[in-house]
């Protein structure tokens, strides 16, 4: 019986069919530009929902939350470049040096943002806060992540961010949101009342972003270029630094004596990185190494598809035990489930 409480559900399964339709049939051409585009709608639309959706006392409960802002920011880029300079020992004996330096450039990187405020709103956290909390830590990953990125690897910065990312945050997040908040008076009702589309709508840009993401890297050649070896290490370290992560931030949700939803928050935004951000970023921080791009951009891509597999499993945990109206006993357990 403990066996089938565990199993996988559906949408942690949809994942891997996912994974493994982007290796057998990866988008080229003008269908990844479709699917390019399709991912950017979706995004758009569930972003717009969660604006219909969130109250106005809701969304400064979010902003105003320093606390919970501070400490995904320190996970982002504190906690996850001393994880990366205490993996180098192991590193060494597993990865080539430019699989090593693209871990470093993983652990500069932003959090990622729909996935982020996706599982955050999946397993019943803040997404208020995540929504200001994930925007912010791509804001400032822009001027970061290259200062971070040059140090770890204890050579300059790279060039200067791109403004095209700030856009890219500002119509794709930020604008729709306001949008569905500002429609809210005629939108609100609806969306309360079709709670489950905007739970469909979260799954299925998920699923959008892994395909997109996992096919192109794998038309790019990713199995053809990289030895099994190599890909069992960069599998290791990226495993090691989520599992990490995952255990010290929700060690420190509950030692900041958060609740469950902040806890939840901090859980899922303070783990991800951004493979989104993180592969526009390393073609003009590693401009003219076009020969190491690609390792340096793999554990950006493994780490990616094993955050979504596992943070999935995590939330509709969290899902589940929300649903079944549980204990005080089984709250506590929720709270260390990431441990």
């Amino acid at each position: 019986m403990r066996a089938l409480r565990y199993r996988p559900d559906p949408f942690t399964l949809a994942l891997l069919a996912t994974v493994v339709l982007a290796t057998l049939l990866p988008p080229r051409g003008a269908v990844a530009t479709g699917f390019d585009r399709a991912t950017d709608a979706a995004i758009a639309l569930l972003f717009f929902l969660h604006g219909a959706r969130l109250a106005r006392a809701a969304i400064v409960a979010g902003i105003m939350h320093w606390r919970l802002h501070l400490a995904i920011l320190a996970s982002t880029f504190l906690l996850f470049p001393l994880l990366g300079l205490a993996l180098r020992p192991l590193a060494g004996a597993l990865l080539t040096p430019e699989l090593y330096a693209g871990v470093l450039f993983l652990c500069a990187l932003p959090s990622t943002v729909q996935s982020s405020i996706a599982f955050t709103s999946l397993a019943g956290g803040n997404v208020p806060a995540a929504v200001c909390a994930a925007s912010a830590s791509n804001l400032l990953g822009i001027l970061l992540t290259p200062l971070l990125t040059g140090a770890l690897l204890a050579a300059r910065g790279g060039p200067a961010a791109p403004l095209t990312a700030v856009r890219d945050i500002v119509l794709l997040l930020l604008v729709p949101f306001a949008a569905g908040h500002l429609l809210r008076p005629w939108l609100g009702g609806w969306a309360e009342r079709h709670r489950r589309l905007l739970r469909y709508t979260d799954q299925g840009t998920v699923l959008l972003v892994v395909y997109s993401a996992f096919g192109a890297a794998v038309a790019g050649g990713l199995w053809r270029d990289t030895p099994p070896r190599a890909l069992a290490g960069t599998l290791a370290i990226a495993a090691l630094l989520l599992a990490a992560a995952l255990g010290l931030t929700a060690f420190a949700g509950r030692r900041l004596g958060f609740d469950r939803a902040d806890r939840i928050t901090l859980l899922f935004c303070g783990s991800k990185k951004s493979l989104a951000s993180g592969v526009p970023m390393a073609k003009l921080l590693f401009a003219g190494q076009a020969a190491g791009l690609g390792a340096i951009v793999l554990p950006v891509m493994v780490f990616h598809q094993l955050q979504l597999m596992v943070c999935a499993a995590i939330a509709q945990r969290y899902a589940a035990q929300a649903r079944r109206a549980p204990t005080p006993a089984e709250t506590e357990e929720a709270a260390d489930l990431a441990d």
